[in-house]
Formats: structure tokens, sequence, C-alpha cells
């Protein structure tokens, strides 16, 4: 199948796989990866399914409309999408995805916390599904075309192989996740971490808050969802619930554009980390207390900030990266001494263990400013610290194929972004 979308919107897919396909010796190995990992029955005579991938046609006049409408359901001008986690925005988008999906055939679940999944029942509904799907949620002034793509391409998907004549030998089921981004909550992929059986998770939410001092439960029961809030443990899903997923998302970076190459395929996830530091100070008049006497805690994280641009850099990778995304001070006046500072450090890597070690560094490094300036190391937190997710070689194979089949241009690549992959893996 083709995408066509605006030349901004590259496609980069996420991919992980938890089952191994093995070509029989006189077999040949392409067919036998598509067999297995999509349920084509090319070698089954009674049924008629005999469409090749290239004859599948998108209807891309009606996908763009999809997407087109989605994006209306924002707090911010168009072209720009705003959609928080469980705002009026957000549910009526959900409304409009279940309605989608609804209109395919597909049957229509939700849990507790909002994942939604649209289910074409296989042929063969004992083995377990092939799962594709991502987020629409979207941080303030984003684009039109990130988490949703993955989303709305995978119904439109359905709806081609309906069309064709295509019955799946296994389930397909097409997965909304809720809150892929950390915008309300601070914490990404919610939805898919719970899906994994994240205990830890499903304890913190209990007392999670947000920037208006609402709680997580709180603010999913407005939007119609979670009833118990001492139990989240029916979202887990059991391992082997799926047979493999996938993710159509944006690439969110310049290489595939650069080198002008339609299709990234993710051969690793990198792996996150994010960190919480807080120091205290003393406060005070700009003007009233000298130099010699002052404990600031705003120049204490500028300090921290550059040191973790030092420790990424020492690292002597590439692939290691570090980003100081918030910074904020107290009181926040221009004539006060910042007596209080707030920093969110995101590093990730390919490596977990060289990601470990400037984790470490920033951390020591945090106690010497703060012995060093006088103020208090009040807080350092690691909020996550994930591993790194490969991808499995029977999806990686299919991709490439399909690629070929469709003289569509492509390339194998690591993704710093992650997505709800990452976590699906598991």
């Amino acid at each position: 199948m083709s995408l066509k979308l605006s030349n901004s919107a590259i496609i980069v897919l996420f991919l992980c796989s938890f089952t191994t396909i093995l070509a029989h010796e006189d077999e040949d190995p392409t067919i036998k990866t598509m067999e297995d990992f999509s349920g084509y029955p090319i070698h089954e005579p009674h049924l008629s399914f005999q469409n090749t991938v290239s004859s599948l046609s998108v209807d891309t006049r009606s996908l763009q409309k999809q997407i087109d409408e989605l994006s209306t359901f924002s707090d911010t001008p168009a072209p720009s999408v705003t959609r928080i986690l469980y705002s009026d925005k957000d549910v009526l988008a959900r409304r409009f995805i279940k309605n989608l999906m609804g209109l395919s055939g597909l049957s229509v679940r939700e849990d507790a916390i909002g994942n939604i999944f649209g289910r074409w029942e296989g042929y063969n509904p004992d083995l377990s599904a092939v799962g594709t799907g991502s987020h629409i949620d979207a941080i303030p002034y984003s684009g039109k075309y990130d988490g949703v793509v993955g989303v709305l391409g995978a119904i439109e998907a359905i709806n081609v192989l309906k069309r064709s004549g295509f019955k799946p030998k296994r389930s397909l089921e097409v997965i909304l996740f809720t809150s892929e981004e950390p915008t309300r909550f601070g914490i990404s992929c919610l939805g898919s971490r719970l899906m994994a059986g994240s205990k830890a998770l499903a304890n913190a939410l209990k007392t999670t808050v947000d920037g208006q001092n609402i709680s997580f439960f709180d603010a999913s029961q407005s939007a119609g969802y979670t009833t118990d809030e001492g139990d989240l443990s029916s979202v887990f899903l059991e391992k082997g619930s799926y047979s493999a997923f996938v993710e159509l998302h944006i690439e969110q970076g310049p290489i595939l554009e650069d080198e002008g190459i339609s299709i990234g395929i993710v051969t690793a996830i990198a792996a996150p980390a994010s960190i919480k530091v807080d120091f205290e100070g003393n406060g005070g008049h700009a003007g009233a207390v000298l130099m010699p006497n002052r404990n600031d805690a705003g120049l204490a994280a500028a300090e921290l900030a550059l040191a973790v641009e030092r420790h990424v850099l020492e690292s002597g990778s590439i692939d290691t990266v570090g980003t100081v995304g918030i910074l904020e001070l107290h009181p926040g006046a221009i004539n006060s001494i910042p007596s209080k500072s707030h920093l969110e450090i995101d590093t990730r890597d390919i490596d977990e263990e060289r990601r470990n070690i400037v984790i470490e560094k920033i951390h020591q490094s945090a106690i010497t400013i703060a012995s060093k300036r006088g103020v208090n190391l009040s807080e350092f937190k690691i909020v996550n610290q994930d591993p790194p997710a490969l991808s499995d070689k029977s999806i990686l194979d299919a991709m490439e194929a399909s690629s070929k089949e469709l003289n569509l241009t492509h390339k194998f690549m690591i993704s710093r972004a992650y997505h709800d992959s990452l976590f699906m893996a598991r």
C-alpha cells in the first residue's frame, strides 16, 4: 500500500515482534514471511484473496480528509494542534476514532484508562492477534500528523484489505493508546506502559496530579473512564497477547527528508530516561544582596544544564543525547534572586549502560554544584529509566519486501524518538 501525504509528512515505521518466523527449505522466504506474519493465505485455494501488495489501493483522499477533520479537535487554531489528555477536545477526538472503527466493521472496546481497541476477527481467532496503532493526543502547538497517521492509517489499511476480499488468519487489532505524550501528567506512553503491566506506574497514578492539582483519577473519570481508583490491573495484558505489533509514525527528525527517502524501517528504539531535579537556595533582592553572599538556585540550575551537555558529549557517541527541556525559577521576578529552581532532563541512547553512566555523572554534578554554591539539592528523581527495544527480523524482512515491491525508497535506521512500540515490545 502506498500512502501519500504532504511533503512534510515523511513516514517512519516502528516495528516490534515477538515471534520468530522461519522459512521452509523449499519455500520462497518472502512469501513465507508474509504468510506467517500477516495471515495472508497464499497457498489456500478455498480463499479468493489473490491480490499482490502493489495492487492494493489506499483511498488517499478520504484518509487526508479524516486527518484534516481530526485536526479540528484542537484547543489552538490551525495549522497547530493541541489536544491534551482527557480534555473536552480529546474526548471528542476519541469519539471520532471510535465512529470510524465502527464504520469499518471493527468490534470496539475501551479499557479503564481509555486505550481504545478496534478488532477485525480472523478466521482462526485462537491465534494471538497482530496489533497496530499509535496515539492522537497532541502536545501544545504540534502538527496534525504526529501519531494520528498510525491510527487513521491503520483503519484505512484494514479498509483496503476488506475491499480486496482479504480475510486474515490472525485477528488484526487497531489500538489508540492513551496519553503517549507526557503533557498533562508528566508520564509518556502512559497507556502502553500500563498495558505492558507496570505495577509501579499503576501505584504511582494514585497520587499523580497535573499542573492544576487535578488528580489522574479525577481527570480520567471526567472523560468517562476509571471508576475504581484502587485497581488498574484490568489494563494489564498478558505476555503474548499479540504475535506482533507495527507502528506507523512520522520520523520527527530530519534524516529521511534530508536524504529524500520515503520509509524508515526501525531496527531498534533508543533507551530513554527522564530526571527531575530541584535546588533550594536563599532568595533576596537583586540589588541588596551582594554577589559573595548569594546562594542562587537559578545559577545552580544553569550550571547543571551545561553539565548535562558536557557529560553527553563525553560519552564519545553520536547516539547519546541529553536535553534540559524544562527549567523553572521561583519566584520568577527580574529583580529577585531565585530561591528555588526545577529542571527536567531527558537523556537517551541505544546503549543502556552508556546512558546510565551519563545519568550517574549528572547526579554527581548536581551534588557537587549544590555544595559549591551553598544550595540544597532537594530532589534528584529518576522518573523513568527504560531499556531499549530491538525489532524482530521477521517484521524487518516483511517491511523491506513490501517497500521493494512498491518501489519505495527505504533505509534501516535507529529510532531515537520513542513511542508506544517501546512498551508493546514487552
